[in-house]
């Protein structure tokens, strides 16, 4: 079972950068899709950006642009890099692993983002 950490979170004033990390356990990480998702307090969860294993990235159209996912297999850890922040981008954020019908989820960091 792969075992997911995130960091990075933390309070940023609007049109700030975060970068994020999600730290895997196990070096078979280098086949997952990993997925950033976020859910902010009465919304349901949403895919903010993923990343294949043959690096191919796909990003909500409302982070395109500012966003940037990315991945170091040889750290077993996927980056989300968030630049010119919102508050509308304040929320918990979650990594995902998934691969062969398998699905991991990170505890989530918090992301919050003052006006």
């Amino acid at each position: 079972q792969v075992q997911l950490a995130e960091s990075g979170g933390g309070l940023v004033q609007a049109g700030g950068s975060l970068r994020l990390s999600c730290a895997a356990s196990d070096s078979i990480f280098r086949f997952y899709t990993i997925s950033w998702h976020r859910q902010a307090p009465g919304k349901e969860r949403e895919l903010v950006a993923s990343i294949t294993s043959g690096g191919i990235t796909n990003y909500a159209d409302s982070v395109k642009g500012r966003f940037t996912i990315s991945r170091a297999n040889a750290k077993n850890t996927v980056y989300l890099q968030m630049n010119s922040l919102k508050p509308e981008d304040t929320a918990a954020y979650y990594c995902r692993a998934l691969w062969a019908g398998n699905s991991y989820w990170g505890q989530g960091t918090q992301v919050t983002v003052s006006s």
